[in-house]
């Protein structure tokens, strides 16, 4: 059993360790369970032999070039990847199963928002869709700061600003698990920072939220990182584990560190104490 502090002392102390092993021994209480997760696009191989347990009430980053897997590993959590072998369980369920379309949210690289509608409008619409509260409009154009722009169409908005829509249709439901595949792309770094602090406030009040991003600045903001390359872990671990193991206090140098070393994926046990 994880007896690993509150993860939010992010706020207070970013560089603190949070112990995440790569695959807990008791998954009794976590969000994801993967193990030994192989994908296969055509008759190329995308990951291979993934495994990784996440607890609930994080932040995940999950970070590495273009090309890593990044995506695919999200589809997979999500339900939506054909998988060629290995297991993964969300909320103690096979992923993609009916009970969880209410529980876990996706929003994908591409704006999934009509363009003949107004951002309130969009919004109205999925609240219907799931049955919610028309307060939970507002709530979400609030917490996505969409207000100055809820009754433009969305056609019409940047591609930053129809991401903060589709974050907002997420966020009209009661999901424990939020899977946000690079969504601070197109934003400028006012609207980056608010993001990241909108998803502190998330897990503080118990979601789960796994944040796929190329730029490893946003590392720091994050309880554990997935590190990832060629469709492999290069790590599973804690900010402060990774940066302890490679001798940096540099993201970037961390990842380039860890590519030259890669045999397994680092873990928080592999950092000096």
């Amino acid at each position: 059993m994880d007896e690993s502090p509150s993860p939010h002392a992010r706020h207070r102390a970013s560089t603190e360790s949070v112990a995440v092993p790569a695959v807990a021994a008791d998954a009794s209480d976590a969000v994801i369970v993967i193990r030994d997760l192989h994908v296969r696009r055509a008759k190329t191989p995308v990951l291979h032999g993934l495994s990784l347990t996440v607890r609930p009430g994080r932040i995940v980053g999950l970070l590495g070039p273009s090309g890593s897997g990044k995506t695919t590993l999200m589809r997979s959590i999500v339900g939506v990847q054909v998988v060629q072998s290995g297991t993964v369980e969300v909320l103690g369920l096979p992923a993609g199963s009916r009970e969880l379309r209410s529980r876990v949210a996706y929003v994908t690289q591409q704006p999934s928002v009509y363009d003949d509608l107004t951002v309130r409008q969009n919004l109205a619409y999925f609240a219907r869709v799931l049955g919610v509260p028309k307060a939970r409009v507002d709530e979400a154009i609030a917490r996505t700061h969409l207000g100055d722009v809820e009754r433009r169409l969305a056609g019409s908005l940047s591609g930053g600003q129809r991401g903060r829509v589709s974050l907002a249709a997420a966020l009209l439901g009661d999901a424990e698990l939020l899977v946000l595949d690079e969504p601070t792309v197109g934003l400028d770094p006012v609207l980056r920072v608010e993001l990241w602090e909108l998803f502190h406030q998330l897990a503080d009040e118990g979601a789960t939220l796994i944040v796929s991003s190329h730029v490893m600045d946003e590392a720091k903001r994050c309880d554990q990182l997935l590190l990832m390359r060629n469709g492999e872990l290069l790590a599973d671990a804690s900010v402060a584990s990774v940066l302890a193991a490679t001798g940096t206090d540099d993201m970037e140098t961390a990842f380039l560190t860890l590519i030259e070393r890669a045999t397994t994926p680092m873990t928080d046990e592999e950092a000096p104490r």
